[in-house]
């Protein structure tokens, strides 16, 4: 592991991208405060919050392998395998299908933005000017994939344990509330479910409209039972224009 930290800082060293943004490297002493946790090796907190896209555009990395990535796919796996032994010990009495359910919500994009919105993590991220034109700071999918490799900058910098006391503290806190939230409820399992107990079709979803700017599009979806349309949803992907055609869905059906 200390090779690949190794490289890891290498690399960020390299690019001095600390010496370019030096009130950016100042800020991120107030987010070590929020997380309240301080990083041994900075750098690790550096090549987690800078974003491939700031990477690739400023330096024409294409091939090369993106820290961010990487770091985030490790930090996915630490979240899930954390999550999983903490439901596993607090809900003794729970079956397989109900923890399942709820550690898909807690490991949920929608689910780490709004953690990563409590810490402001937002405004800590280095994107590209692109990105960050296009309001990257406050995308789901930027914000949710900064959590996991945060989560992978702690683990490499402490250990596990130190990875753990983050997520229990940053992550679990109070998520048996924050899971019942409305844009946490997965409407589309729900409808799926209605449709089965009643030996119906599955509900079919057709995007019938893309609205605005490639960078900011709104797609319009209608879902169909059958030639019976039950709701119409708009969001900025078309896995929430789902979400929202599904939950109108189910506010009509009675679910």
């Amino acid at each position: 592991m200390k090779s690949i930290i190794s490289r890891i800082v290498e690399y960020f060293n390299s690019k001095k991208i600390t010496e370019q943004y030096p009130k950016w490297e100042k800020s991120l002493v107030q987010l070590q405060k929020r997380l309240d946790y301080s990083f041994h090796d900075a750098t690790l907190l550096h090549a987690a919050l800078t974003h491939k896209s700031y990477l690739r555009r400023k330096y024409d990395d294409h091939k090369a392998p993106s820290p961010f990535e990487r770091m985030e796919f490790l930090g996915d796996s630490i979240l899930g395998f954390i999550v999983s032994k903490e439901l596993f010990t607090h809900h003794p009495d729970e079956q397989e299908g109900k923890l399942s359910k709820l550690k898909s919500k807690i490991v949920s994009e929608t689910y780490l933005t709004l953690k990563a919105n409590s810490i402001e993590l937002g405004k800590y991220v280095l994107l590209s000017p692109e990105e960050q034109h296009s309001g990257g700071a406050h995308k789901p999918s930027i914000l949710s994939d900064t959590m996991e490799a945060l989560i992978c900058a702690i683990y490499l910098d402490s250990g596990i344990s130190a990875a753990s006391r983050f997520i229990r503290h940053h992550i679990l806190k109070d998520y048996e509330e924050t899971v019942t939230r409305d844009e946490l409820v997965n409407y589309k399992s729900i409808l799926q479910e209605h449709m089965q107990s009643k030996n119906q079709e599955p509900p079919r979803y057709v995007t019938i409209a893309e609205e605005g700017p490639e960078h900011n599009k709104t797609f319009v979806v209608e879902v169909r039972l059958g030639a019976k349309l039950l709701g119409t949803g708009k969001g900025s992907t078309k896995k929430n224009a789902h979400q929202e055609a599904a939950r109108l869905a189910c506010q009509k059906l009675g679910v």
